[in-house]
């Protein structure tokens, strides 16, 4: 059964990378269907990598194969490895910390260590930089080909074994959730947290309502301000702030029409705090 391939990485689109990726899965079976999940991942950006992917998977048929490459490690010992998602996807990625969001909020079944001896494209043996191209696109494309089985990626490791990104710091106290900002709504500026809508239910704030919304970075205060709780954008002054659930069902934070991560210069990652705290009449 042939599955389809969707490929993200941090490459970008200036140069030939991705186009190379898609030659070497289209000659192992020029009938594959191919698509792109991201390229624009900033470089070396690991996290973000991470979180992608658990963007876009669940919406992706069952037995979906994802290659994710962000390997700011490529050459050196990292292991390079297939994931089985607990829903039926599979990821191929190198393991340094891009299944992080994958194993903590999907979860993760199995993971088998690619044996390069047979799941390497041929000739490429002398080449340690593009594994991306010759490790990663070629054994994607072989599984979704049906060409080799998962079992046939190579043998079976832990899953506690994987490399993973610390993705703690959310609990409530009272009228008080404090979380992270794990990731931005990248064209628009916008701030996704890892603040679950079913948790922030449980402030009793009503729609119209405002909060106190505080920002730090290594204990350093980067916003605060009273921010009204609206359904969208449109329930917000131009230009004012606004808390919101976003489209994968957790709070995000807003400028209407403006960029609030360039405005105030947030980040992103476990670093970044947000405190979001019921106001007292």
């Amino acid at each position: 059964m042939k599955r389809l391939l969707v490929f993200q990485s941090d490459f970008g689109l200036s140069d030939g990378a991705v186009s190379a990726m898609y030659g070497v899965a289209l000659s192992v079976d020029p009938s594959l269907k191919i698509s792109n999940n991201t390229h624009d991942i900033p470089t070396f950006n690991i996290w973000e990598g991470s979180y992608r992917l658990l963007q876009a998977i669940p919406y992706w048929p069952e037995g979906t194969v994802f290659v994710s490459v962000v390997d700011p490690g490529v050459g050196c010992d990292r292991r390079s490895i297939v994931a089985k998602t607990s829903v039926g996807h599979y990821v191929v990625t190198p393991d340094n910390g891009t299944l992080s969001h994958i194993k903590n909020k999907i979860g993760i079944t199995e993971a088998r260590l690619i044996d390069e001896k047979v799941n390497r494209l041929p000739r490429s043996g002398e080449s340690y930089t593009f594994h991306g191209r010759d490790v990663y696109a070629y054994t994607g494309a072989r599984i979704a080909a049906g060409v080799i089985s998962f079992k046939e990626v190579g043998p079976k490791i832990d899953v506690k074994s994987l490399v993973e990104f610390p993705l703690s710091g959310l609990y409530k106290k009272e009228d008080e959730i404090k979380g992270i900002i794990e990731i931005l709504d990248i064209r628009f500026g916008n701030l996704w947290t890892n603040v679950p809508r079913e948790l922030f239910k449980q402030l009793n704030i009503p729609l119209g309502d405002k909060v106190l919304i505080k920002i730090e970075k290594d204990k350093t205060v980067r916003y605060e301000e009273e921010v009204i709780y609206g359904r969208s954008f449109a329930d917000s002054e131009l230009e004012d702030a606004i808390l919101y659930v976003n489209s994968l069902d957790n709070l995000g934070l807003a400028l209407n029409q403006k960029s609030f991560a360039h405005t105030y210069g947030i980040g992103t990652g476990s670093d970044w705090k947000i405190s979001i705290r019921k106001l007292r009449r």
